[in-house]
């Protein structure tokens, strides 16, 4: 149980400590029709980066850090391609968010990206 609890603590501190975490007691080790052993991870379709913790379930990491400062000219856009978030222009979505002219980028208390 000791080795159990470790690598879950470790599950739940990867790098970008912003991701969330889920937790699925009594989930089966199993994706796509592939068997995972205790330790093993796998990425899923929605790129969430999992690992099987039997036999106490399942635990699962979002991959990416979700941006939560850009201008409100901007949204974040997300590809479940590349399991990459960016953030682009309402207006275009094709181009990224980038400072120009017509746009202020930051305030006095926020600093520029």
């Amino acid at each position: 149980w000791g080795r159990l609890c470790l690598l879950l603590s470790l599950l739940l501190q990867l790098p970008g400590s912003q991701a969330k975490c889920y937790f699925q007691a009594k989930a089966p080790c199993e994706y796509e029709g592939k068997q995972f052993s205790l330790g093993e991870s796998w990425l899923s379709t929605n790129c969430l980066l999992c690992t099987c913790l039997h036999p106490i379930g399942v635990g699962c990491c979002e991959t990416t850090q979700h941006p939560i400062d850009f201008p409100d000219w901007c949204e974040a856009h997300y590809d479940l391609q590349t399991c990459q978030i960016s953030v682009v222009q309402k207006a275009n979505p094709s181009l990224p968010c980038v400072k120009s002219l017509e746009h202020e980028w930051g305030s006095a208390s926020t600093p520029e990206p």
